[in-house]
């Protein structure tokens, strides 16, 4: 084997044999290696359930009740990559890296594998989750015994790549590129597997000047590389000149920088003011490599290097990844993260329903789901897109699943939006199934049992769920303080989610009015709403909108409104002052268009302008919208709340989202380089990206703007733009910075390639400061707030795809920001 890659995989996770001063390590079944070690003989067992891994297992792969095929799964001997083949000894293929896995589910916790019980032992299927949006792979062994010991050794695995640190996903990384390039499997690469791989790699490279590199990397003179001679290839592959240029400027000698070299640097160009000195000694231990030069306090060029590509040097400044924000203001202070359908996985009409959709939601860190609950079979209440052919699910499954995911990213409160179709009887199964299975979760009464004079906040609500509907009557009467305003009894069968008359339907996609029309006609015969359904709903009282004078005269600081999008974007474009202080008191929920059929999405920013708290959308659709949704919502710990600037708090507030009157501030952003971008989905493997780097920024009308770089000519490795972007912004605490990077096409659009988006309140200054792109080939949508090593690849990679094996960051740009 030979690869440091594989070797300190294998060293890291401790499965070792000792014997006669050897020491030994699994490289494949049956098969060890020997590395001289003056190690003492101690004996630990091999690890079995690797071992079975490593030898492979026919599995049935399941994706329905009508597909389910036979495949061979191995994991590779790099023990990070698993790969697949239609037979035992067939043609392999990869399927999927572990850095890929969220985690790994047992039979009975598959929503599929559950409904195939019948003919399917639970015992003998696991499910393994991936990070984004690739879709679950559900797998069945013969036996209880393999099923067990597929679970046992991924998450084995898992814990691993949890622990590595940022060297050894170097050195990971290095390990999938190596089983990549080589492509006879034999532990080394020659001149025409490199010459392959680094087409795999984007790199469009003189071939002369190739072999120049790999011959004198080519110690050994063998015509081949191996292990260290390859990572030497890399290194001389991967040199940034524009990264040498800058140490030589800030080094006195060009060859190390001192403790008072690497302060000033700090100071002067990262902005880190006063504690510049405490910090320079901190990330001289952390990022210096050499031991000596630690003891020296110095740094060389590879610990340079190691911290400008750390998270302490990403554009995200690390101040605002954790909870920062006053968590004690009411819950109307706060942008709220919200789901519409949140049970949907794809479009409207046909999609399917599935549990999935709120685990998704709530692990990434949603806070607001929505339940669209009907009467269903046997007197058990079903949840789907009424009058539809979207699959339907038990209300109770989605239940419980709320009450186990709810509050595993985040402790704060989660409200479950319930638009209720249900008749009498099935409401009152309902109220039960809430009741019995949230448990002491729900919130059924104040938290303290007196009328409240404001909302209460997200610390005072920790671990709580709430529930907003429907409710008869007021708190004032329910609490026996006051009668109910006449004005505030509306029927309580009128629906949360209007129909949108100002737009016309779309009769080739959905007849809406017709829905619309069959959802009154069954209000009408299902109005009466269940009391103890009604009890349960207490801060989160909806009413229809009618005005906000109405409001304002009627209306009380526990009760909300829901929008369309349509006429949310109306108001805030006929009254967005008094919209802006509407919501300072009461909280208000925009929901998508009925005519968005594709569960596509409208643009959040302009709802979040005007301080409305609880924008919904399709999370399950990917796009420019979810990547603003990511992006704002990716700081403060990712826990689902986001504090709105003060000027959205204020009931007499004078701002106008459309009409702001601020002073305006420069921002300067200079895009320097990238580095190992990924294919275009579905490209050719000798083609090569032209890339690009747009900025956008998205704010208030004002602020919106975009700007690009120019485009570098095949070269997807190590692009150099050097270019400077300004932009002037006049209200930047809204204001959202996107960087997309595009392959430039002259003859029809450019292609995605990836994108980050963080709020400009969490921009760190600096020079350069670093962005961690992931890149998801076949859909415009990344996950934005990852700034370590921690690539996970998602849905819409093709299974042969060699990119999935990555395990490093696919690109970074480098960027200077400062506002002036």
């Amino acid at each position: 084997m030979g690869l440091r890659g594989r070797d300190t995989w294998l060293s890291r996770e401790r499965r070792r044999i000792y014997s006669g001063g050897k020491r030994y390590l699994l490289c494949s079944p049956g098969v060890v290696s020997a590395m001289a070690s003056p190690l003492h003989s101690i004996q630990l067992p091999l690890d079995d359930d690797l071992l079975l891994m490593q030898t492979g297992s026919v599995l049935r792969k399941v994706k329905s009740r009508s597909w389910k095929k036979q495949r061979y799964f191995r994991l590779q001997d790099d023990g990070m990559t698993v790969w697949y083949a239609r037979q035992a000894g067939g043609r392999t293929k990869p399927s999927f890296s572990i850095s890929d896995v969220e985690t790994v589910r047992e039979g009975h916790e598959s929503e599929l594998l559950r409904s195939l019980a019948d003919e399917i032992p639970l015992e003998h299927g696991f499910t393994v989750v991936f990070h984004g949006r690739r879709p679950n792979l559900d797998l069945v062994a013969g036996s209880i015994q393999e099923a067990q010991s597929w679970v046992q050794g991924l998450r084995r695995l898992l814990e691993i790549i949890t622990s590595m640190d940022q060297q050894e996903k170097m050195d990971q990384w290095l390990s999938d590129w190596f089983q990549q390039g080589d492509k006879d499997q034999d532990g080394r690469m020659s001149f025409p597997e490199v010459q392959r791989l680094l087409r795999l790699m984007n790199v469009d490279m003189d071939p002369e000047h190739a072999l120049q590199l790999f011959q004198d990397a080519d110690k050994s003179e063998s015509g081949m590389l191996e292990g260290e001679e390859f990572v030497e290839f890399y290194r001389a592959l991967t040199q940034r000149s524009e990264v040498l240029e800058l140490f030589d400027m800030i080094s006195g000698d060009g060859q190390k920088l001192t403790l008072l070299e690497f302060v000033d640097f700090l100071r002067e160009e990262q902005k880190e003011g006063e504690q510049a000195s405490d910090l320079a000694l901190e990330l001289i231990s952390r990022y210096e490599p050499s031991e000596s030069a630690k003891l020296r306090h110095i740094l060389s060029i590879d610990g340079f290097l190691a911290y400008l590509c750390s998270p302490d040097a990403d554009i995200f400044s690390p101040a605002r990844r954790p909870i920062y924000q006053d968590m004690s203001y009411p819950l109307n202070h706060y942008f709220i993260h919200s789901s519409h359908n949140t049970y949907l996985l794809g479009d409207q009409l046909r999609g399917q329903s599935s549990v999935e959709g709120y685990i998704r939601a709530l692990k990434r860190g949603c806070r607001c789901v929505e339940v669209d609950v009907w009467d269903g079979p046997s007197g058990e209440p079903i949840v789907y897109h009424g009058h539809t052919l979207t699959s339907r699910i038990p209300f109770q499954d989605v239940v419980a699943t709320i009450a186990q995911y709810a509050f595993q990213t985040s402790d704060f409160p989660v409200i479950v939006s319930l638009e209720n179709h249900c008749s009498r009887e099935q409401q009152e199964v309902i109220a039960q199934h809430l009741t019995e299975i949230l448990g002491e979760q729900l919130l059924s009464t104040t938290l303290d049992g007196l009328l409240p004079t404001q909302l209460p906040s997200p610390e005072e609500l920790r671990g709580k769920i709430l529930l907003k509907g429907k409710k008869i009557g007021t708190l004032e009467e329910e609490l026996g303080e006051a009668s109910g305003d006449p004005e505030e009894l509306e029927e309580p069968g009128e629906e949360e989610e209007e129909p949108e008359p100002e737009l016309e339907p779309d009769p080739l996609d959905f007849d809406e009015t017709a829905r619309n029309e069959g959802k009154r006609k069954e209000k009408k015969s299902k109005s009466a709403l269940c009391p103890a359904l009604s009890a349960l709903v207490v801060y989160l009282k909806s009413v229809p909108f009618r005005s906000f004078a109405h409001s304002k005269a009627h209306y009380r600081l526990y009760e909300t409104s829901s929008f369309s999008e349509a006429k949310a974007r109306r108001l805030v474009k006929e009254a967005g002052n008094e919209f802006v202080q509407h919501n300072a008191w009461q909280l208000s929920r925009v929901y998508p268009s009925g005519l968005r059929t594709d569960s596509s999405n409208y643009s959040p920013q302009e709802l979040w302008n005007a301080g409305c708290q609880m924008v919904a959308l399709n999370i399950q659709t990917a796009g420019l919208e979810m990547d603003l949704c990511d992006g704002l919502f990716g700081q403060n710990g990712n826990c689902g709340y986001v504090l709105k600037p003060a000027f959205l708090c204020d009931p007499q507030s004078s701002f106008h989202p459309e009409r702001p009157s601020s002073p305006t501030l420069t921002l300067l952003i200079q895009v320097i380089s990238g580095q190992q971008l990924p294919k275009v989905a579905n490209s050719k493997e000798g083609s090569i990206v032209d890339p690009l780097v747009r900025v956008e920024i998205h704010g208030v009308p004002g602020d919106t703007a975009r700007q690009e770089t120019s485009y570098v000519e095949n070269n997807g490795f190590n692009p150099y733009w050097g270019q400077t972007l300004q932009f002037r912004v006049r209200v930047p605490e809204l204001a959202l910075l996107r960087f997309v990077v595009e392959d430039y096409d002259r003859a029809s659009r450019n292609d995605f390639v990836g994108q980050y988006t963080l709020p400009w309140a969490c921009v760190q200054q600096g020079e350069p400061v670093c962005l961690t792109f992931k890149f998801y080939p076949t859909q415009p949508w990344c996950v934005s707030q990852q700034s370590e090593l921690d690539p996970t690849l998602s849905k819409g990679q093709s299974s042969s795809c060699p990119l999935l094996s990555c395990t490093m960051p696919s690109f970074r740009l480098s960027s200077r920001t400062s506002p002036l």
